[in-house]
């Protein structure tokens, strides 16, 4: 028996990676996989070599290139993230792996962190990969050693699916030992691995051939198997069928039921799926988001049991074993009533002193159109700021600002802000800056610098300097890639002072060109501990209750209910660090509740 631990599934998959003999992992940040690398480089990387890339296609690029070494290689992302990565994905099932290839996908039901939630489930059908998926922490670290090992057998790349429940609970994991897998010759091979469209005719029939043998092999699988039970219901033996967190659900609710459990869901086990319907009078299918399983019965022609599926179980949002109960018999679950009705609204906010806040002030000032992109900065479109005005994936903003442009005219365009983050900026900004100076638009790109991928947890990026494992590397410089892009107004602006910003807003939207604003500070949170904050305080005596620092909309500054006054909460203010609200106070009324020593450097 190995020691025993709590490990949420992110750990658990890096756990697994280990014990595995993976050589190789990659990634692009995206709750809620992020820790899956984050915990592979704080306790493998002497073993396992890792890398933040730039974006997910990357991620998975650099993956398929180790693996074509013949290295075990992993790459993990969010759902969106395997929309980036799926250009590369859908040519590697037929070229195969040699070494052995496994991609993450932590998939994000009920969008507690995403734009969508999107069941990836139909990625691996798609794109034909291996699909499995585990119910809990345990079978996240097991499973990632049979994912290399079945791609290894079948000369395929699996796909590992998690969601955010999995990714961020605990549960006990039994530690293994790692297993020293040797990198296996490289062996330059045209006809497999260069896919122009003779091989790839060949590739396809031969891709279709071991899908057929996996198929075989996925009715005799390991992590597919039947648990009997003898729970009846209007007098008929219930089977259900599931897999990943579902399985836990259903277990829950039904204990003593006839389960068939799915560890890898496609391709789909029709034999075993076919003992399993002979075993049962009526089949319950109890899965999250789509109907993949529901499908895949029916394409097996083993749907006549059916009686429950998507029909009652709901399509939106994460499941719980209320949401199944009620939508099953109809009982509502038991749930304490608490009113709130008195609480006030706490909408999600930009933290107080945060970079982005003085541009966002100026620019809604001043009455311009934004488009937003994925990260801190899309609060940015929460009142009373009001900048944002779309956002739809990452590096969409400086796109859809071009677009605006487009259609709306020049007049308008130089008017649109598409507002970026540095490390989205990496992401996927450059070719949407290409085109806005390739086709003569004329927005304004406004590169949201502040050091770190802020949203996701502070990892570092290219434009850091950093690597993941903290040591020094070369660094993107904004100002030198927009002018070799062709942008030739470039403004930086200091994060903090607001008639910098306003000054360069007006250069930029008072021309016909296109322009790029780098708004450098770096986060607040990333040197919170170090700086010497002084917080500031209002003058009630100077105070004439104006709002225009409550326009600012920082966390620490609220009107008092009586005097309709600001006052701030000295807690929660950043004070010298920032000094936004100072800076528009008309009144001198905001100052520091003590003398500050200045601070060399303060946004180096």
């Amino acid at each position: 028996m190995g020691e025993k631990v709590l490990l949420s599934g992110n750990e658990a998959i890096a756990r697994g990676a280990y014990e595995a003999g993976f050589h190789f992992a990659s990634a692009y940040p995206g709750t809620p996989s992020t820790e899956i690398l984050e915990t592979i480089a704080e306790l493998y990387s002497d073993t396992i070599k890792c890398q933040w890339t730039p974006n997910e296609k990357v991620a998975v690029e650099v993956a398929i290139g180790a693996a074509f070494g013949g290295a075990r290689s992993m790459a993990a992302m969010k759902h969106v993230g395997v929309n980036v990565a799926a250009d590369p994905l859908f040519t590697l099932s037929e070229t195969g792996v040699n070494g052995a290839f496994v991609l993450v996908s932590a998939d994000d039901p009920g969008m507690h962190s995403s734009q969508n939630e999107q069941d990836n489930r139909r990625y691996a059908k798609f794109a034909k990969l291996i699909l499995i998926e585990p119910s809990d922490s345990q079978e996240a670290k097991d499973y990632m050693k049979f994912a290399a090992e079945i791609s290894v057998e079948f000369d395929l790349p699996a796909l590992l699916r998690i969601g955010t429940r999995i990714c961020h609970s605990k549960s006990v994991v039994e530690l293994g030992e790692r297993e020293e897998i040797p990198i296996k010759e490289y062996i330059p091979d045209i006809q497999k691995r260069v896919v122009i469209p003779s091989h790839a005719r060949i590739l396809h029939k031969k891709l279709e051939e071991r899908l057929k043998a996996l198929k075989e092999f996925s009715s005799k699988a390991p992590i597919n198997r039947i648990e009997g039970g003898d729970f009846t219901y209007n007098g008929k033996k219930i089977g259900i069928l599931t897999s990943g967190i579902s399985y836990q659900y259903a277990k829950e609710i039904f204990p003593n039921a006839t389960i068939l459990k799915l560890g890898t869901s496609w391709p789909f086990p029709d034999k075993l799926a076919k003992k399993f319907c002979d075993q049962v009078d009526e089949i319950w299918i109890i899965e999250e988001n789509e109907p993949f399983l529901e499908e895949e019965l029916k394409i097996a022609g083993l749907a006549d049991k059916l009686t429950i599926g998507k029909n009652k179980i709901p399509l939106c949002n994460e499941l719980n074993p209320g949401i199944i109960r009620e939508a099953i018999f109809g009982e509502k679950p038991e749930l304490p009533t608490v009113d709130i009705s008195k609480l006030p609204k706490r909408p999600p906010v930009l933290c107080p002193g945060c970079p982005h806040r003085g541009l966002f002030y100026i620019a809604n000032k001043l009455k311009l159109h934004g488009t937003t992109d994925i990260g801190c900065y899309t609060l940015g479109v929460i009142p009373p700021l009001n900048q944002g005005e779309t956002c739809i994936c990452m590096g969409a903003s400086i796109g859809i600002a071009h677009g605006l442009g487009v259609a709306q005219g020049k007049e308008f365009g130089k008017k649109v802000l598409a507002y970026i983050g540095d490390s989205t900026f990496i992401h996927s900004g450059l070719t949407g800056m290409t085109n806005l100076v390739y086709n003569k638009g004329n927005a304004v790109i406004c590169i949201l610098d502040n050091s770190t991928t802020a949203m996701t947890g502070h990892q570092p990026h290219a434009g850091t300097g950093i690597d993941i494992l903290g040591e020094l590397t070369y660094k993107v410089n904004y100002s030198e890639v927009a002018d070799a892009l062709g942008i030739k107004r470039v403004y930086r602006t200091d994060a903090y002072n607001l008639e910098e910003i306003q000054d360069a807003l007006k250069a930029a939207t008072d021309t016909d060109e296109a322009a790029v604003i780098i708004n450098e500070g770096r986060c607040i949170l990333l040197d919170w501990r170090e700086l010497d904050i002084v917080p500031f305080q209002v003058d009630q005596e100077k105070c004439t209750a104006c709002e225009i620092c409550i326009k600012v909309g920082c966390p620490a500054i609220s009107k008092d209910p009586e005097t309709g006054k600001a006052t701030i909460d000295e807690m929660l203010c950043a004070g010298n660090h920032c000094t936004i609200c100072q800076q528009v106070c008309p009144f001198d009324a905001i100052n520091p509740v003590r003398p500050i020593v200045e601070q060399a450097g303060k946004n180096s």
